[in-house]
């Protein structure tokens, strides 16, 4: 049955695609052109017009990384962020970056915004003056446009609309940054800053820079002779190895190599510390089990919320990377299902009256839509809420007890503490389908079971639930640890235990789960080793949350120090490289979290009532 399923929707997704693509060359006209930048460098811009002239018609951009073609006669087979403002009628353009395929100039990965004093150079440039100088030429140069300019981009391009934001340019209505990158140091790359071996494949897209114009993709890439990425970074060793497969000219991954802790390298290339006074209207779009950018959208989010009194909203819904962008007929993250059209129902309810209300309408905010249009993944609903983290949520904790318990008290005096042995040379596995990938998504939501049986993993669990819990907004775990070493990494994550009566029966559901390297626990500028068996705290970030644990369900929390492939490993001793560590680090090493009166490991949850 669920062949025939997925059959039926690939043939309405070849239908639809079919219709798109002669809609573009019968309804768009497309022009291609330079367009020159403050300091000279003339960027490449690909601009598709509306053949009825009858009207006037707002501007709809993306600048993107990942080309803006296809170039000469050919046409896309859909224009804009759906099909329902591609029919309405807009002016979309598509515009490659500095340094990217047709475009002029040199390519720098998430390029540091500039400081006020840098301002004062009037040929200094960021992401958002290549934004206003190329807005204030197509306001002045496109003809039938209306005066209203809008952005939107997801991932890579996501991040340049956050950053085109920032150019305040007076015709710039509207953007809607979508799974944006905020900062390599905590997105895609880096967890709290540890590296993800999983993005290895990666990494060459966004490492050579291109010798004149080019139409296709001219950085070289390199697989291994297996599919076994488990085996295959656990025999490079330290990541450093694995220089080969990169590339000498690869600069990016030199980068990564070279700057383990957050300098000023990754501190400049931040985005969320520059988000102040942002005019446009905001509408800020993720997933809840985005693999590779769950940290930039709440972050973007909460960063405009905090510095600026523009309109701004958000909408979080179950959706991998960008698969709000496409429908997917019945929506899944691996083996959990959440519901059917769930895209098409936020392209036509929220996207579509986001960008007709600011680019067409009225556009002064009274749109009616919600502040936060947020997914509840446990009750699979959305909820609509005046702000987020919903102000009704009351901030309490779970706390890990003795004998693997999970309460909501905090443990009774006395010293308690639970001990796993931690060895590098066969670390925890973060997927049982540990193929190569591009880059990892299903694991998400993944059956955790596996590694909740291991003697490497604690497990923390509630009793069965005699009512629902939802939590929603920020987690925080404050875990009270030691090791008989003098690094580590710590791994936290809540998991929705589904009962035996169920069709996924006593399913272990990773629904949150993040990492961070003990080496950052003070400061993630300066590391420091941990003293052998001395109790420290280590805070680990976990991401917001917006999840319903069942009446019948039960709440775990698994505790473990490695997550393999999926993140680098920790040698657990000290270096101040570890990604140049060499075989002799690599150390066995007794781990011990604690969960007594005066060293009580906790979530500082929010529930939601």
């Amino acid at each position: 049955m669920k062949r025939i399923l997925l059959l039926v929707a690939f043939v309405v997704y070849l239908s639809v695609s079919f219709a798109q693509d002669d809609y573009v060359k019968t309804h768009y006209e497309k022009t291609e052109t330079y367009i020159t930048m403050r300091d000279g460098v003339r960027l490449y811009t690909v601009i598709y017009s509306p053949k009825d002239k009858s009207l006037s018609y707002p501007i709809l951009m993306q600048r993107t990384c990942y080309s803006a073609g296809p170039y000469g006669d050919a046409l896309k087979a859909a224009l804009g962020p759906n099909a329902l403002l591609m029919r309405d009628g807009y002016v979309f353009v598509y515009q490659d970056v500095r340094g990217r395929y047709m475009s002029e100039g040199e390519f720098t990965n998430m390029r540091p915004q500039l400081a006020a004093e840098e301002r004062r150079d009037k040929t200094a440039i960021d992401e958002s003056t290549d934004t206003y100088d190329t807005i204030d030429w197509l306001v002045n140069n496109v003809p039938g446009n209306n005066g209203r300019v809008g952005l939107w981009g997801g991932s890579y391009p996501g991040f340049y609309t956050a950053a085109g934001a920032l150019s305040n340019h007076p015709a710039l209505k509207a953007a809607s940054p979508q799974a944006p990158i905020g900062d390599f140091f905590f997105d895609d790359f880096h967890h709290n800053g540890s590296m993800l071996a999983s993005y290895f494949f990666a990494v060459p897209v966004f490492g050579f820079h291109k010798d004149g114009p080019q139409q296709k993709g001219w950085y070289p890439t390199a697989r291994p002779d297996t599919q076994d990425s488990y085996d295959f970074f656990l025999r490079l060793g330290a990541i450093e190895n694995a220089t080969p497969y990169q590339g000498k000219d690869n600069f990016f991954w030199r980068e990564l190599l070279d700057h383990p802790n957050y300098d000023e390298f990754w501190q400049r290339r931040g985005l969320i510390q520059h988000l102040n006074d942002v005019k446009p209207a905001i509408m800020v779009v993720g997933g809840w089990f985005d693999a590779e950018d769950l940290y930039g959208p709440l972050h973007i989010y909460g960063g405009i919320e905090k510095n600026s009194s523009n309109y701004n909203t958000i909408v979080m819904g179950p959706w991998s990377h960008g698969d709000w962008a496409r429908e997917r007929g019945r929506q899944e993250i691996g083996d959990i299902y959440f519901g059917d059209s769930l895209s098409t129902a936020y392209q036509r309810d929220i996207e579509f009256r986001f960008f007709d209300h600011f680019l067409k309408g009225e556009g002064d905010g009274q749109t009616d839509l919600p502040e936060a249009h947020m997914f509840d993944t446990g009750k699979k609903q959305w909820q609509d809420f005046q702000q987020w983290p919903p102000a009704t949520a009351t901030a309490t904790s779970l706390y890990l007890q003795p004998d693997g318990k999970l309460t909501f008290n905090k443990p009774a005096a006395g010293e308690a503490s639970s001990a796993f042995i931690s060895d590098p040379l066969k670390p925890v596995p973060y997927s049982q389908a540990e193929e190569i990938v591009f880059t990892p998504r299903s694991y998400m939501t993944s059956d955790q079971r596996d590694n909740a049986r291991r003697p490497d993993v604690l497990v923390f669990e509630t009793d069965t639930l005699t009512e629902d819990i939802t939590l929603s907004g920020n987690l925080l775990a404050n875990m009270w640890v030691s090791t008989s070493s003098t690094d580590a990494d710590w791994v936290v994550k809540l998991v929705d235990v589904f009962p035996g009566s169920e069709t996924l029966s006593n399913y272990h559901m990773l629904v949150r789960g993040d990492i961070m390297p003990g080496r950052f626990r003070n400061s993630f500028e300066r590391p420091e080793a941990f003293t052998p068996n001395r109790v420290t705290e280590v805070p680990v970030h976990l991401q917001d949350i917006f999840h319903t644990f069942k009446k019948g369900h039960r709440i775990q929390v698994q505790v473990q120090s490695t997550w393999f492939p999926l993140f680098d490993r920790n040698p657990q001793k000290f270096t101040e490289n570890p990604y140049k560590a060499k075989p002799t680090d690599y150390t066995k090493a007794e781990h011990k979290v604690y969960h007594d009166a005066t060293h009580s490991s906790h979530i500082t949850v929010q529930i939601l009532k």
